[in-house]
């Protein structure tokens, strides 16, 4: 199945390049520096046709990105380095600090070898739900449902209706619908016990416990102490905050801090908004994070950073490092700040 608004995205990142346009652009407009955004790092996915796949990159292309990225002057720095450095404008030359998103394993034993080998640190933003397999990685359980059946029934508010699961296609459609009914349709509140509904209803058997694929808390612990290594909050159960009442989405900001540092023995000063698009953080969000003490809290929407990120240290964006775009080139595109105005309706300073 063809995603044709990935296809015209890549389009446009070779006709930026090859036209020599991102090259010419990124001493104008590449900004002081970046946060990279990752999620799994393995050469062995278990899945490497799943339609999440996007989420995974290989460690060896993390490796070739990271040693072309020092190659064009980029300094790999802490994100506590990261932002005095925004503070003062981006002194000392173009930087870029990685993050990575819900404590996947691999974040350990594939892609810090790689860190080790560059000396490039890494933020781990940590969800406790779902280390503790209190909150679910739902976009694997919906995918795992369907690939277990060729037809599925679905309980909605309107109506129960039959998804076709027949092929791999039709596959891809059905974890579509899915995802926009758990996320879209279900209050935020009732999404694991509709999930679980949705598994029963098909006779699938939901796994109990926390995701083999993420790390426990003896290996957070563990890698928490490497010097390369700095925790930060995914929230208590990644959900999306804009879809929650005020006491609700302030909880999931704040109690996270005091988990965090009950586990781990340290108090987590900066934040990743679970979801991080326009429909899951606002200003409002903002506003929770900055109140609770966060030095800094990142999004997901795709830029570089300016020295005007000064004044919005809890709105800033991320270059997401992911499989869909698995090319230093297109990488190399994205980071000349070419493509921040073009994914941003015009906005070079990206925030909320």
């Amino acid at each position: 199945m063809i995603d044709g608004g990935e296809a015209i995205r890549k389009l446009a990142l070779n006709l930026a390049r090859y036209s020599g346009l991102a090259p010419l652009a990124r001493p104008f407009v590449g900004g002081i520096g970046a946060i990279l955004m990752l999620h799994r790092v393995t050469a062995a996915p278990e899945k490497p046709n799943s339609v999440n796949r996007h989420l995974n990159i290989a460690p060896a292309f993390l490796d070739r990105l990271i040693a072309d990225m020092k190659g064009q002057g980029y300094a790999f720095v802490s994100l506590d380095e990261a932002i005095e450095r925004i503070r003062t404008g981006g002194k000392g030359g173009q930087f870029a600090t990685i993050t990575a998103d819900d404590a996947y394993r691999d974040n350990m034993t594939e892609a810090l070898p790689v860190l080790e080998k560059h000396g490039a640190p890494i933020t781990i933003y940590v969800a406790p739900g779902l280390i503790d397999g209190a909150a679910d990685l739902w976009w694997d359980v919906i995918e795992d449902i369907v690939d277990t059946r060729s037809r599925l029934t679905l309980n909605a508010a309107n109506g129960t209706t039959v998804v076709d699961c027949s092929t791999p296609g039709r596959k891809a459609q059905a974890v579509a619908r899915l995802n926009a009914w758990l996320t879209l349709e279900v209050p935020e509140e009732e999404q694991r016990a509709a999930l679980r509904d949705l598994a029963r209803s098909n006779g699938f058997e939901f796994g109990s416990g926390r995701p083999c694929t993420l790390m426990n808390w003896d290996e957070l612990r563990t890698v928490s102490t490497h010097p390369l290594v700095t925790i930060g909050s995914h929230t208590v159960n990644h959900r999306n905050l804009k879809r929650l009442s005020e006491a609700d989405a302030r909880h999931e900001i704040e109690d996270v801090r005091r988990i965090l540092a009950e586990k781990l023995g340290g108090e987590p000063h900066h934040l990743a908004y679970p979801y991080g698009y326009a429909s899951a953080v606002g200003r409002r969000e903002v506003g929770f994070a900055r109140d609770a003490g966060y030095v800094s809290a990142v999004t997901t929407r795709h830029g570089v950073l300016r020295a005007e990120h000064a004044g919005f240290l809890h709105a800033l964006p991320r270059i997401s490092v992911n499989g869909r775009y698995q090319s230093v080139s297109h990488l190399r595109t994205m980071l000349s700040g070419i493509t921040t105005p073009l994914a941003n309706a015009g906005k070079m300073v990206v925030t909320v």
